[in-house]
């Protein structure tokens, strides 16, 4: 949960507890004062509901700062591993990062912003900085900009990237680095997911590396529509075999 309007704070437990934990994911230790800071909820409230979560193991407490705890950690790697486009993809993203020597990752499309399921190879990157769960602005990022195209957006850029079943950027967050993005589809929830790689711009500039992201895309694609009936993707996105790759 975001605080979009601190103006309109929520008054329910499970409100005022995603608004403490949203708080938490952002940083890696926050005090109780900047904890209120950061909800807008009362010092009483915040203090009440950290108490219950340090009980519960969502939160840790180190002296005068929190952070999530070990349940969360928990939590967030159930969710992963039941996740299942997350699921389908791993073993290709998995030979990707091994053939390309670049960073993967796998993204859904979550309100405005692109989400990473999975980044291999990104952690503990200087270059990357990625990892799953990180957000990024859909409109301005290269794989969000691919996501934005499985779900039918009007732009010219997200046409060409139906075009081409391509996104591409060199230099756009790091110098010398590039990101190249290809759709995979939309699964029956309405969430669109894509696939993307980031190194170097000669790397990410190779032909032979794009095409191989596309087949990957297409592979994921394939399996998602081999699982069972309640993870399959919908019928609104194709991966051909000939669509052109510009650079």
């Amino acid at each position: 949960m975001h605080i979009d309007d601190p103006q309109t704070v929520p008054k329910g437990t499970i409100q005022r507890t995603a608004l403490i934990l949203s708080a938490l994911e952002n940083a890696e230790r926050l005090t109780l004062s900047r904890i209120v800071a950061a909800t807008g909820l009362s010092r009483t409230s915040v203090h009440r509901a950290l108490e219950q979560l340090v009980e519960l193991r969502w939160v840790h407490r180190d002296g005068m700062d929190y952070q999530l705890g070990l349940r969360m950690i928990e939590l967030g790697s159930a969710a992963a591993q039941h996740n299942m486009v997350r699921r389908a993809a791993l073993p290709t993203l998995h030979r990707l990062h091994r053939i390309s020597g670049c960073v993967v990752h796998l993204g859904v499309l979550d309100g405005d912003d692109a989400v990473y399921l999975e980044a291999i190879g990104g952690e503990g990157s200087a270059v990357s900085n990625s990892w799953a769960g990180k957000r990024l602005p859909a409109s301005s990022s290269t794989i969000g900009r691919a996501l934005l195209a499985v779900l039918g957006s009007d732009s010219p850029e997200a046409e060409r990237v139906r075009q081409t079943r391509l996104a591409y950027d060199q230099e756009q967050c790091r110098k010398g680095f590039g990101c190249a993005a290809v759709p995979i589809g939309r699964i029956d929830t309405g969430q669109a997911a894509a696939l993307s790689v980031f190194g170097p711009s000669a790397r990410i500039g190779d032909r032979r590396l794009l095409v191989s992201v596309q087949s990957a895309a297409a592979e994921i694609w394939r399996r998602i529509q081999a699982s069972p009936p309640t993870g399959r993707v919908a019928g609104t996105w194709q991966h051909g075999h000939g669509a052109a790759v510009r650079s």
